[in-house]
């Protein structure tokens, strides 16, 4: 007999093993695909939303820091008070600094904080600079940490001022060579003020923030005065034991301080509480508390922030739809390979979970087994992958990725045990019908039949209404809208392929050889043999090629948008531009015509002071637009903007004399012309002056006298005056020359071509810009230090190319933001479709294999099965892929007209998205190609050996 420890221990070893152990040791292959995949998906649907928020939160950024510190700061005044030191202005600061970023994020970086003086004064020093003949002014300020960003070159710092003393200042050493100033000099401003040069300093940079908005402290600057004239000024800086004199100085002043707001900071997500917190500093709670901690009831608030703010939420909201329905058109394929992965491996797994059936497993036994089995190896994973995205992506806000990984983990880890619930509602029987059949048919085909039902709805509410951007985020509609689109589109072709292919096998069945009809017959139905439509792999298919497309087609009409309205605010592919007063020498013309790349050019002269008498009861002031017809004619053209046919501005005279007008050009007609200049020249005119116009000639009157012209024509806009505020009339320099003859010099140049900016540039600063000294000279080279033009071009003067201009619009932060967003959407779309249809071909593999053994003991040869393999599989992939194409283009014509490229574009334009060939079929080409590769590749690593293994061992299941 056995003892009892004998029978305990009998009983150990007969004690059944934990199931989910032994199912994961027993299928480890299956086990670790699963928790790569389940890492993949959740990585990838936790980055998305925080690469989102990164890209808006960097745009956002940078667009505060384009807009400078002065657009992006607080800035506070106040009465001064002459009897408190100048340490109650810091700790003012500090009180405000401390107060106000709990509402807002400050920073130090250009933050500045003093007194200045109400009054500038007339510096009448005799020997000092004094172009025209005007004297420098000074501005006076004291200025918290002047010597932290400057350093002293001569001299000494400012002190205290003595009682009846000068006021001891310092200034900067550039004005000091510009103006004429010394250390030592006793500035004379008046009977009842002066000041004293104690120090020279330089700026440490003179482009940092710290010194933007203050009168010239690095320098001297030429001021053009409104009564005309022009003069020096420069700032002076007092110490701060000195604002008793300082406001005394200046017949008063008034304490500031200046606190900008973080731009980096700053969060898309919190741009409603950012605008109401401004706001409260402006007219509310803010300011009160402000005035209240500063002891200081007159403190008063400025900022251009809300308008910043503002412009900042349009722009987000405006993009966020299409930065949205990347992401999202990568959550849906990778929801349809979770599922796709689920059903083939229950598909897999059905003889098992039917055996566990019979031998008296309950059903609710059998999915609890199941769940804890996906879940011991989907939750480690989809762990890993969510702390992995959130440290890789940092943010500062988690929930969307928190809340997007628990749906796909969830997703990951109930999608086999619900497709085992639906096996096993079955009757027994491979490839029995389901319980229901017709019922389960017709429900079916309800719900795709509301599925498009949906989708119209959807398509007809977006095109009725257009984008409409709530205040939480992204239009739901107008992101879901292509999904549906999408969706709608695979579970009609899911239903529509196999009937098609069918149809193909059975004319392949008239064929000579066995492949082809092979091939299509088994494409034409699912692993268990029936003809039913396949909807996962082509839903993931078609929602991949369907979102790349739908976003290629959007990039490409904002590229082509961009350079239109490039084109149209330069005038053509290059302009040059210069003021009416210096018009471009002849020289400069000349050889610019002469650049390598110039299509058409021409000079033209632009006259905005010019009265068209006569219309109506009062002159009407209009531009006058003086071109060479031949050369305008297809810079407008090409720019689509009021082209014209230049021979309705040939002059009457050459008309009248055909061998003229044979052998001259137009700019030829000025000497038959010059003897009679009461012949009106030939006029084109806007169309808002064409029901103004009295009958006969126009007169037009220029500052250099009156124009006689002829209407020959209207045009609705013209290159040279993109955004013409006034009626214009376009008439040619010949004829308008020989009558007035300073029209004929220039003072812009308009061209068409192939134009490198960076060969036009330089011809420009060589041979454009003329010799210039005296006064002339002063202001150019003033031009020269406040222009932000490259090569050491003078402001007012501009050299523009539609690239540069359409490159620049391109700069935009947001737009690169929402392209990268497109693209790498588009990129993990194809990713996940191309395992979807591995997964597919890797299910199938085995039976395929089998098959392919009983041929090759027909006689089928290896190059024949391969040939078989590949007709079996990529009807299925190209159907996929060109459905996909379809709907994608489809998708573009129901939703492009809903929406709005100006901000993707960088500037307003009409333009909405379009179907178009070559953006829908490089990602279709580039789809396909990269499947059947796999397919292929699959088929020739792993059919042989499978092949070869059923031949030895037959078929074993």
């Amino acid at each position: 007999m056995l003892t009892h420890r004998e029978r305990g221990r009998r009983g150990d070893e007969h004690r059944p093993a934990p199931w989910v152990r032994t199912r994961l040791r027993s299928a480890r292959a299956a086990a670790a695909l699963t928790a790569v995949l389940a890492f993949v998906t959740v990585l990838t649907v936790t980055a998305l939303p925080r690469a989102t928020d990164r890209g808006a939160n960097s745009a956002l950024a940078a667009f505060a820091q384009d807009r400078g510190v002065k657009a992006t700061s607080l800035h506070l005044t106040a009465r001064p008070r002459p009897d408190t030191p100048a340490a109650d202005l810091d700790s003012a600061r500090d009180r405000l600094v401390g107060q106000i970023t709990g509402d807002l994020p400050l920073t130090r970086d250009g933050e500045h904080h003093g007194t200045r003086a109400l009054t500038d004064r007339a510096v009448l020093n005799d020997g000092y600079d004094r172009p025209g003949g005007i004297a420098p002014q000074l501005h006076l300020l004291y200025l918290q940490g002047l010597a932290g960003h400057a350093t002293l070159t001569d001299g000494a710092w400012p002190g205290p001022a003595a009682p009846g003393e000068p006021l001891p200042i310092a200034v900067s050493r550039r004005a000091a060579d510009t103006i004429g100033l010394r250390v030592g000099d006793t500035v004379d401003i008046g009977p009842a003020a002066r000041a004293r040069i104690v120090g020279l300093y330089r700026a440490d940079d003179p482009h940092d923030r710290y010194w933007q908005e203050l009168p010239c402290p690095e320098r001297a600057c030429l001021k053009t005065l409104d009564g005309g004239g022009v003069r020096w000024e420069t700032a002076g800086f007092a110490a701060g034991d000195s604002r008793p004199a300082l406001l005394a100085w200046g017949g008063g002043g008034e304490d500031f301080w200046r606190l900008p707001v973080d731009p980096h900071a700053l969060r898309a997500d919190r741009l409603a509480a950012l605008r109401s917190g401004v706001g409260s500093y402006l007219a509310g709670s803010g300011a009160v508390r402000a005035a209240e901690v500063t002891g200081r009831p007159d403190l008063t608030i400025g900022t251009l922030l809300p308008e910043v703010l503002a412009e900042a939420t349009a722009r987000h909201r405006a993009t966020a739809p299409l930065a949205a329905i990347g992401p999202a058109g990568v959550v849906g394929v990778a929801a349809v390979v979770l599922c796709l992965a689920a059903a083939l491996a229950a598909d897999r797994r059905t003889a098992e979970l039917r055996l566990l059936r019979a031998r008296g497993g309950s059903r609710a036994g059998i999915l609890l087994r199941l769940l804890g089995e996906n879940a011991v190896t989907v939750l480690p994973a989809a762990g890993a992958a969510t702390a992995l995205a959130l440290v890789l992506l940092p943010t500062p806000r988690w929930t969307a990725a928190v809340l997007a990984a628990a749906a796909g983990t969830l997703l990951a880890v109930l999608a086999l045990p619900v497709r085992a619930a639906a096996l096993l509602s079955r009757p027994p029987g491979t490839g029995g019908p389901p319980e229901g059949a017709r019922g389960s048919g017709r429900r079916r085909a309800v719900g795709e039949l509301l599925v498009l039902a949906v989708t119209g709805a959807a398509v007809a509410e977006v095109r009725r209404r257009g984008a409409a951007p709530s205040a939480s985020g992204p239009d739901p509609l107008l992101v879901t809208a292509p999904l549906l689109v999408a969706l709608s589109g695979g579970l009609l072709l899911a239903r529509i392929q196999p009937a098609v292919v069918g149809r193909l096998a059975a004319l392949a069945r008239r064929g000579r050889g066995p492949i082809a009809f092979l091939g299509l017959a088994r494409s034409a139905r699912d692993s268990g043999g029936r003809h039913r439509p396949a909807v996962l792999p082509v839903l993931a298919l078609l929602l991949a090629v369907t979102t790349a497309g739908f976003g290629a087609t959007l990039l490409d009409t904002v590229d082509g948008a961009r350079l239109r309205a490039a084109r149209t605010a330069v005038g053509g592919d290059a302009a040059v531009l210069v003021p009416q007063d210096a018009p471009l020498p002849e020289a400069f013309v000349t050889a610019a015509d002469a650049l390598p790349g110039v299509r058409a050019s021409t000079g033209v002269r632009i006259e905005r002071q010019t009265y068209l008498l006569g219309a109506g009861r009062l002159a009407v002031q209009v531009t006058l637009v003086v071109v060479e017809p031949r050369a305008y004619a297809e810079i407008a053209r090409t720019v689509g903007a009021g082209a014209f046919d230049p021979a309705v501005l040939a002059d009457p005279a050459v008309l009248a004399d055909p061998a003229v007008l044979a052998d001259a050009a137009p700019s030829d007609t000025a000497p038959s012309d010059a003897a009679r200049p009461d012949v009106p020249v030939p006029a084109l005119i806007s169309p808002g002056l064409a029901g103004q116009l009295t009958p006969g000639p126009q007169r037009l009157r220029t500052p250099g006298g009156e124009l006689l012209a002829t209407v020959v024509g209207t045009t609705p806009a013209t290159p040279a005056l993109p955004e013409a505020v006034r009626e214009f009339v376009v008439v040619p320099v010949g004829a308008a020359a020989a009558r007035l003859p300073e029209l004929a010099r220039p003072d812009n140049w308009f061209a068409v071509g192939d134009i490198d900016g960076d060969r036009l540039r330089p011809l420009f600063a060589a041979r454009g810009l003329a010799d210039a000294s005296g006064l002339a000279g002063l202001l150019r080279e003033e031009a020269r230090e406040v222009s932000e033009e490259p090569g050491g071009i003078p402001d007012g003067y501009l050299v523009r190319t539609a690239r540069e201009t359409a490159a620049a619009l391109a700069a935009d932060p947001l737009q690169h933001s929402t392209v990268r967003l497109f693209r790498s959407a588009a990129v993990a779309g194809v990713a996940f479709a191309l395992l979807a249809v591995l997964l597919t071909v890797l299910r199938a593999s085995p039976d395929r294999a089998a098959v392919l053994a009983r041929l090759r003991t027909m006689g089928l040869r290896p190059r024949e099965g391969l040939a078989l393999i590949v007709v079996e599989t990529v009807p299925q992939t190209l159907a996929a892929v060109a459905g996909g194409a379809v709907v994608a283009a489809g998708a573009v014509a129901l939703l492009g007209p809903a929406f709005d490229l100006s901000l993707l574009v960088g500037a307003p334009v009409g333009d909405r998205p379009a179907p178009s060939l070559l953006p829908v079929l490089l990602p279709t080409v580039g789809v396909a190609l990269l499947v059947c590769a796999a397919v292929v590749l699959e088929a020739a690593v792993s059919g042989r050996r499978q092949i070869a293994t059923e031949l030895r061992a037959g078929d074993r299941r």
